[in-house]
């Protein structure tokens, strides 16, 4: 179990990016925490060791890590994760068979995949609901309910889930509240202090932003819970290897800046997107049309670079999609480049049709993510595609 150093939690998270959870190296005095590229370590006897047995039950390098990314979140305890899934398999494992778990329906494909095709099998159910309305929410409660999982901003929709009423809304029934907080990242959004138990990242995303490695965090403040999910970590074995987290943690340093840039051309390229004639729709929260415009400004700091249009026929979305020049066709977002996507064909291919049909993700759907690069070159490359589809 890895905790915070307390001093790292009374900084400003731009300062909390850059030190928190690593100290220079005792031994040389390198600024940047070492790679402990181990597998096992030397024991001064039987049951006398330096707090290191085995690489999969604690590595000095993941540790580091463990403790920036808590610091950033402001909790005590992180739990590193070899990808964002296997992250969500260890909060779902935190739970047994017979119990119930209400999600919110659009969540990433691949935790309705884990929930519907693996933890059912296991007697686990699952309420797919649109938690937006509260009321839904509240009618979805059972006796057996165990957690409300979470994504805010959701993938690709871009809808938004009050964090303060469904945290109520859980302790209210004695359930966990599990958020996972990667589009918005701990830099726009604390889901801690709206009452939140257990907070996600797919690490591969946002809090790395180079897109040169995958990996996963559970971040909490409740030790118990700590507890379990490190007996899982080192039970299942699902941790990243230590040159994963010291790139991860590589990542986390230029955060600020990378969030900084990422909302204020995504802000822009959202505008002209709207502006456009041959986009029908913007899904962005921080356009004051979006429905839930002031819920964003009341519980985020800002709105990022993800983004979904509706062109409102596939064929011009697949035109689209694979027209672009500096927006990339791949899976995955949060890096430092621009991404594009068709989330129905890609990131929610999982999911059945008809759900998705009801939720709005449809066939002629795009998501942006929008890096850092110069943004009008970035508008450029949307107007030249545009005229292509």
């Amino acid at each position: 179990m890895t905790r915070v150093f307390d001093e790292d939690l009374h900084h400003g998270i731009e300062t909390r990016a850059v030190h928190a959870g690593q100290k220079p190296d005792e031994v040389t005095g390198a600024i940047m925490p070492p790679v402990y590229q181990t597998s096992t370590y030397v024991q001064d006897g039987i049951g006398r060791h330096k707090g290191f047995e085995y690489a999969r039950t604690r590595n000095a390098t993941r540790d580091a890590l463990e403790r920036n990314v808590a610091a950033l979140e402001g909790c005590q305890f992180g739990h590193a994760f070899s990808s964002g899934m296997a992250a969500t398999d260890a909060v779902l494992k935190l739970l047994s068979a017979g119990d119930h778990v209400i999600c919110e329906e659009n969540v990433y494909g691949g935790t309705h995949r884990l929930m519907e095709q693996v933890f059912v099998r296991m007697g686990m159910t699952f309420s797919f609901v649109e938690t937006r309305n509260l009321e839904d929410l509240e009618k979805a409660l059972r006796p057996e309910t165990r957690m409300i999982f979470v994504e805010t901003p959701t993938n690709p929709m871009m809808r938004l889930v009050d964090l303060d009423a469904a945290g109520k809304l859980a302790k209210s029934v004695g359930a966990l509240l599990a958020v996972d907080n990667t589009f918005a990242t701990p830099y726009f959004q604390t889901p801690l202090k709206y009452g939140a138990d257990l907070i996600l990242h797919s690490t591969t995303k946002f809090l790395n932003g180079h897109s040169d490695v995958v990996g996963g965090m559970v971040l909490t403040n409740d030790e118990e819970l700590s507890e379990k999910l490190a007996f899982l970590q080192n039970a299942a074995g699902a941790i990243p290897g230590p040159w994963d987290a010291w790139l991860t943690l590589r990542g986390t340093k230029t955060l600020a800046l990378r969030m900084k840039r990422h909302d204020e051309s995504g802000r822009k390229v959202a505008q002209w997107l709207v502006e456009h004639p041959g986009v029908d729709k913007v899904y962005y929260p921080g356009l004051r049309d979006h429905p839930q415009h002031e819920l964003a400004k009341a519980q985020m700091t800002g709105f990022g670079g993800m983004m979904s249009l509706e062109l409102g026929d596939p064929g011009r979305a697949h035109r689209l999609a694979e027209s672009t020049e500096i927006f990339a066709l791949a899976e995955s977002l949060g890096g430092v480049e621009s991404l594009i996507g068709h989330p129905a064909s890609m990131t929610h291919a999982s999911v059945p049709r008809e759900m998705r049909a009801a939720m709005g993700l449809t066939d002629s759907l795009v998501r942006l993510s929008v890096g850092i690069e110069d943004v009008d070159d970035l508008i450029e490359d949307l107007d030249r595609a545009m005229k292509l589809t």
